[in-house]
């Protein structure tokens, strides 16, 4: 596992000093859970570089120094102290028409003998005689097996040994594991901190992009990258023609998704539906949207003549699709699905 030491980012500093001036009291067992894209892995990662790190003083110092050999093993990725169990590749085969062929894509769960193979390092002594460290991330990936092999090593961890777990969906741990760890909650940073860190990062178009991805600045790095905040404009722009008919809102939406760009997905498509239709609900009540702000007007010209009860059987029907949108048989039946479900949903009131 390879870490560059020495990155927390400003909005996480107070959680960091609050953990790090409390090693004495520190639990074997720390769950860092929050919504996805405010830094929870890189402040795991930093926090296990701080509890390796051999010329800290633990209570005092802000960060691992960066220097020791410890620091130096975690940057080269070969400290022996640490383990990281996260979503490996699996390997696939594919018949073809002359041969078989081997893919590999990433797996869905965080498998048992993932965790069996923890019981060497966590039961036998350290190899620099300070802390032994588990990173798991995202924990919520863990089977059901896996979390129960996981909790027998909670139960009775051995001293020095700690298990750091990393979540964005806690809902998906067993209760028993939850029971066992601390939690530690990361929250949204200011907006305006946002913004600030995005501009100095380059990242463009940061006020309209921030709230798409509900506030977390990592997350809009990620979107920025893959070009995803061209692609949701270009959805919400094909959401605000509600003159157009099914077949074509349907083909529109298919010729996004069949493009050059690898990054639009079809649960994208969906994410931006919903979003959509929870502000035009949003708007219907006096509140300002929350994701396509500056889509303001067009919301609100649309709210004035939907019906509220359609458009909340929209939003259910939509939050249906979402579930099983990387699955269809049909792709082009289930986006004419999807926009006839739509445009029913903003239809105007008969007056």
């Amino acid at each position: 596992m390879q870490v560059s030491v020495n990155k927390i980012y400003e909005w996480n500093i107070p959680l960091w000093n609050s953990l790090t001036e409390r090693l004495e009291s520190l639990s074997h067992g720390l769950l860092f859970t929050g919504v996805a894209g405010v830094g929870k892995v890189q402040f795991a990662e930093q926090f296990a570089a701080w509890l390796l790190c051999e010329s800290a003083s633990k209570g005092t110092a802000t960060s691992a120094c960066g220097h020791c050999t410890s620091c130096q093993l975690l940057s080269s990725g070969n400290h022996p102290d640490i383990r990281l169990l996260t979503l490996d590749e699996e390997t696939e085969e594919e018949e073809g028409a002359e041969k078989s062929s081997k893919t590999k894509k990433p797996s869905t769960q965080i498998k048992i003998d993932q965790v069996r193979a923890l019981e060497d390092f966590v039961f036998v002594g350290s190899h620099r005689s300070g802390a032994r460290i588990v990173l798991i991330h995202p924990a919520e990936a863990m089977n059901l097996a896996a979390a129960n092999s996981l909790l027998k090593m909670l139960e009775e961890p051995p001293p020095n040994v700690y298990f750091i777990l990393v979540s964005s969906n806690i809902r998906r741990l067993l209760p028993t594991l939850l029971s066992r760890c601390r939690k530690v909650v990361f929250g949204m940073p200011k907006h305006e901190e946002a913004i600030a860190w995005l501009k100095s990062e380059g990242v463009k178009n940061a006020e309209k992009l921030l709230p798409l991805v509900g506030g977390a600045p990592l997350a809009a790095v990620e979107w920025a990258t893959a070009g995803l905040d061209s692609q949701y404009a270009q959805a919400a722009e094909s959401f605000a023609d509600t003159k157009t008919d099914v077949v074509t809102l349907a083909g529109k939406w298919l010729s996004t998704l069949s493009g050059k760009s690898g990054a639009w997905r079809a649960e994208h498509l969906t994410d931006a539906l919903q979003k959509w239709l929870y502000d035009l609900q949003r708007v219907q009540l006096g509140e300002p949207p929350r994701y396509f702000a500056s889509a303001a007007l067009t919301l609100q010209s649309m709210a004035k003549q939907a019906s509220p009860s359609r458009l909340a059987r929209g939003y259910a029907d939509v939050s249906k699709i979402r579930s099983t949108v990387n699955h269809p048989l049909n792709a082009q039946l289930m986006l004419e699905d999807m926009a006839g479900r739509y445009l029913a949903a903003v239809a105007p009131q008969q007056r």
